[in-house]
């Protein structure tokens, strides 16, 4: 690992394959047949990564074991620029860890994908601590991230970096929200400065959350504060607990339609203000990580009709309640539109 940061800090393009190391490295029958089922599938320059002289070019059975003395001696042609520029690209995603198998899936799931830019990409996700395998995952889950200028995407990594997203902690959050590197920062921006100066959660715990639940970053705002304050203020969840229960990435229809549910059964009490209840709640994890039917079973002992039926009666209410607040809104606005235009003719 400590070669391959020397490697890529030194220099971003790495320097290609020279015709002797290229001989050494393919010497062996069973390599050479390896690379080539690696590459075969790719077509175009990906198929000619191999081939030492022109398509039309015939060399003779005792020279073909030393493509080095049979190289014809003119100027390349664009095909085996080409060539070496995936010979390339393939040798050093080797180097950096990749199996045959990690290349061909890379390279065969990204049809056209520039060769250069994939290869750039590909070393600031290392450099950010991930490994081959989750790599893979985020470029086939998110293949846009190959469109992105490498000056952005260095931008973005170092804005993830000081907030303590690295060294292994942004594996989880592109499994989750691989979007990261190309959401809009001003995006990025308020949702931190919300957790922070809104829902007061300090530094270390924001990282915490966009670490665990990167899917945050995807809300919208309003929603996502909303959310804190039911579990601050109706549930009585201090911020620790927040944190650690991954509270965040649920939704709030789930998180409402249990929690009301155990509320109205008896079996869950708001903390007073010193944090005390009558009853003993239960685990946010028995409420919320559980699937319905265990928590229905376990934490809420109660059948799954009666819980469907609570559920309409919960979006009713609901219904009712966003009606009522309506004609307030508008009559109030009403009043306003009166008194400018009483203003006006004064």
């Amino acid at each position: 690992m400590a070669a391959l940061g020397r490697q890529v800090l030194g220099g971003r393009r790495l320097v290609p394959l020279s015709w002797a190391c290229w001989a050494r490295r393919t010497s062996h029958a069973p390599e050479r047949g390896r690379t080539k089922q690696t590459t075969a599938s790719h077509g175009g320059s990906l198929e000619e990564a191999f081939r030492v002289g022109p398509r039309n070019s015939v060399q003779p059975p005792g020279c073909r074991t030393n493509p080095v003395q049979c190289l014809p001696e003119k100027q390349s042609t664009p095909v085996e620029s080409g060539s070496l520029e995936a010979e390339k690209v393939i040798s050093s995603l080797l180097d950096m860890g990749f199996s045959d198998a990690h290349v061909k899936d890379l390279l065969s799931t990204l049809p056209g994908a520039n060769l250069q830019q994939l290869l750039d990409i590909i070393s600031e996700l290392i450099l950010l601590g991930l490994n081959p395998e989750p790599v893979c995952v985020v470029l086939k889950k998110s293949p846009q991230l190959l469109k992105l200028p490498v000056v952005q995407m260095k931008k973005r990594s170092d804005y993830l970096r000081k907030l303590g997203l690295g060294e292994g902690k942004l594996r989880r959050m592109l499994h989750g929200c691989p979007e990261v590197f190309t959401m809009r920062q001003q995006d990025i921006d308020d949702i931190v400065k919300l957790l922070k100066e809104k829902c007061l959660f300090t530094a270390q715990q924001v990282t915490e959350i966009l670490h665990r639940c990167p899917g945050v970053l995807q809300e919208d705002p309003s929603e996502l504060e909303y959310k804190f304050q039911y579990a601050y203020f109706r549930m009585g969840v201090k911020h620790l607990d927040i944190v650690r229960t991954d509270f965040l990435q649920y939704s709030v229809n789930k998180i409402k339609q249990r929690h009301s549910y155990l509320e109205r059964l008896g079996r869950y009490q708001t903390p007073d203000k010193k944090g005390q209840t009558q009853i003993t709640n239960p685990l946010l994890k028995d409420i919320l990580r559980v699937s319905e039917s265990e928590f229905l079973a376990k934490t809420a002992c109660s059948s799954a009709e009666e819980f469907e039926v609570f559920k309409k009666l919960l979006a009713r209410e609901e219904e009712e309640q966003e009606e009522e607040e309506e004609p307030e809104s508008s009559t109030s606005e009403d009043k306003e539109e009166q008194k400018d235009g009483e203003q006006g003719l004064d």
